[in-house]
């Protein structure tokens, strides 16, 4: 399948000079793949310039002659800036002309005018912020990451469906394992709401593999963790800092003195292969699941290379037809719950 992917050139802290040569890489290592920049072609151009040639049909710009800023309330850049790169870039979902959209705006704006402009899909009450974090076996693919603060064991469950059928699409697994994020793994633990969703989720036609617990995520028990967006944005943010830290630490340690200096030197593979294990910028790029059309969201400070892996999920989630299995899958399950 051919795919156009429409990105918001002008989200993010860095704007074209992370989004442009992250859209060019992306075309070179995805031929059969294009791309709309969308924004302020005086700002696209210059950062084109030098990289932009030879990719004809492939590479065109969309001219939009407003931007959402990181400070812009959620209704106001939906009201108020019709013509932002990020309204323009669901609009080009939403007419056909691209089969997935690409931000790394305001996260609140981004949501809301998705939603406006796209709409849900049928049974799904709510989207919700997906994304794959790495384990000891692979990956875990989480959600919600911060959409949805209170959430009813119903809308556990359509993220459960989401997730799995996320997971389905991208990583090609038949039937994903899904697990409900609580603080035991007996199903008499946790609050009204989750027992219920747990309930809801057993009875759903999905490889429920039950409860899991915090450290399970990256022991990477289950190919899909499903938690309301308040657990699930503290766990993620909680597991940043410990990153962080560790990071941290190590540098530290081995720069203590010169003999931990040459312990450095000779630990260096070791230690370039886990950076490259648990780089965070491999696994930029968060699906706002539960939508008529995709949307990603990379990290608003993502480099080049993150936003580029941004990218290739939206294509590959668009390629994998991620939208008609979550429509099927929700037209099933209202067949049967209803």
């Amino acid at each position: 399948m051919d795919v156009t992917i429409a990105i918001d050139c002008m989200g993010g802290d860095h704007g074209p000079a992370v989004t442009v040569p992250a859209a060019v890489a992306f075309l070179r290592h995805h031929p059969g793949t294009r791309v709309v920049l969308v924004g302020r072609p005086e700002s696209i151009e210059p950062a084109l310039a030098g990289i932009g040639k030879g990719f004809g049909e492939r590479l065109a710009i969309r001219p939009a002659s407003e931007v959402v800023t990181s400070d812009d309330p959620p209704a106001i850049a939906m009201r108020n800036k019709k013509d932002s790169s990020m309204r323009v870039a669901a609009d080009l979902v939403k007419a056909g002309t691209a089969q997935a959209a690409v931000s790394a705006g305001n996260t609140g704006a981004l949501m809301a005018i998705s939603r406006f402009v796209l709409k849900t899909l049928p049974g799904i009450d709510r989207p919700a912020i997906a994304t794959v974090l790495p384990t000891r076996k692979g990956k875990t693919y989480v959600l919600d990451l911060g959409a949805n603060v209170d959430c009813s064991p119903e809308h556990l469950l359509q993220f459960g469906i989401m997730g799995a059928m996320l997971v389905s699409a991208v990583e090609h697994i038949d039937r994903p394992t899904v697990g409900l994020l609580n603080i035991g793994e007996e199903a008499i633990k946790g609050n009204d709401v989750v027992k219920r969703a747990g309930e809801l989720l057993r009875e759903s036609g999905l490889n429920f593999y039950g409860n899991v617990e915090g450290d399970d995520i990256y022991k990477g028990t289950t190919d899909v963790v499903v938690c309301d967006g308040f657990v699930g944005n503290v766990a993620l943010k909680t597991s940043e800092g410990l990153a962080q830290m560790l990071a941290t630490f190590l540098r530290e340690e081995f720069s203590r003195n010169l003999l931990t200096k040459a312990m450095a030197v000779i630990a260096l593979p070791a230690l370039k292969n886990f950076k490259n294990r648990v780089d965070h910028r491999r696994y930029n790029g968060a699906a706002l699941l539960g939508l008529r059309g995709v949307v990603v969201k990379s990290h608003g400070s993502a480099d080049a290379f993150a936003f580029e892996q941004a990218i290739h999920r939206a294509a590959d989630a668009a390629s994998n037809r991620l939208i008609e299995r979550i429509s099927d899958r929700m037209a099933a399950m209202n067949g049967v719950t209803a």
